[in-house]
């Protein structure tokens, strides 16, 4: 039976049963790291648009040129693009790539490896999980890369918000660490982890779910099974961002103003007098769709990779 790939920034995997006893080939952990790798930088920079329209909507600023509702900017998704074409160019669209593939690559790496370690140590490397065991590990194994890699989370969100003018990620972290220490670059981990944790495992159990709730004759041919892995693949994408909007939401005003934001209450009670509940899902649409096209994608090129390597 197939198995579930996937996805970084929070993407989630059920990995392919692992065979520790093969010394004579490369180990499956490092083929899977690999291959998650290739197939998130792909997705990455294909999709890093609306993620950059999506931090835009969550930090509407003065330059932005929209709407405006009781005297507060309410730029939309479309009017953010136009924007950024005009003002910065085509180019524009991929700015923060580059962090965020330095956040990619090595993200989907510990993801990989943390979720084969895991399911080896419950036995479950040749068994279907259930449903509650997908979200913890899910959770368990995005946890652990959110934490190691929340500087370039921070980096990668000040990049894209316009608010920030950095040299490159160097100098970022030098100009982060000079100025507000070790703290400038962790901030926002909280609502991070509270955003991509329950990302992955809920991502994880709405996949296998779906999956699993297909007749099993469907999966019969590899054209078939493509479509079906790309159809859940939307469907869990779709549920999971939603659920974890809000957390992305704070993480965002606390990255960029860590000042004015030192928790995620103060984050919470600016967003709900400001904007009311709808606050807590600006950028929702882009997000979801960046999210959902990123998961189905990857999972495709995930699945072809591990092929033609023979993960599978």
């Amino acid at each position: 039976m197939s198995q579930l790939g996937a996805l970084s920034n929070g993407w989630a995997i059920d990995t392919p049963p692992v065979d520790l006893r093969n010394d004579n080939e490369y180990h499956p952990v490092f083929k899977a790291f690999l291959a998650g790798s290739f197939s998130g930088t792909f997705s990455t920079i294909l999709f890093q648009p609306l993620d950059l329209v999506k931090t835009r909507l969550q930090n509407p600023s003065q330059h932005v040129v929209a709407a405006t509702v009781n005297s507060r900017i309410q730029p939309g998704m479309i009017t953010i693009f136009v924007n950024i074409v005009r003002q910065e160019q085509i180019v524009g669209l991929w700015r923060g790539m580059v962090p965020s593939i330095a956040r990619c690559v090595p993200g989907v790496g510990l993801y990989f490896s943390s979720l084969h370690w895991l399911k080896s140590k419950l036995g479950k490397t040749k068994q279907d999980l259930g449903a509650m065991e997908a979200v913890g590990l899910g959770v368990v194994a995005r946890t652990m890369s959110g934490v190691a890699l929340i500087p370039m989370t921070v980096i990668k969100t000040r990049y894209e918000s316009g608010v920030y003018k950095y040299n490159g990620l160097r100098s970022a972290l030098k100009s982060i660490y000079k100025a507000e220490g070790i703290r400038g670059l962790s901030c926002g981990l909280g609502p991070t982890l509270a955003r991509d944790a329950p990302f992955s495992g809920l991502y994880l159990m709405f996949y296998t779910q779906t999956k699993q709730a297909m007749p099993k004759e469907w999966m019969s041919t590899p054209a078939a099974a493509s479509m079906i892995h790309f159809s859940c693949g939307i469907v869990a994408g779709i549920a999971a961002s939603l659920a974890t909007n809000p957390a992305d939401v704070l993480k965002t005003k606390m990255q960029l103003y860590p000042d004015k934001f030192p928790n995620a209450f103060s984050a919470a009670m600016y967003v709900n007098q400001n904007y009311g509940i709808k606050g807590y899902f600006k950028g929702a649409v882009p997000r979801m769709l960046r999210r959902t096209l990123m998961a189905a994608m990857a999972w495709t090129v995930f699945e072809q990779i591990t092929r033609s390597i023979g993960l599978k």
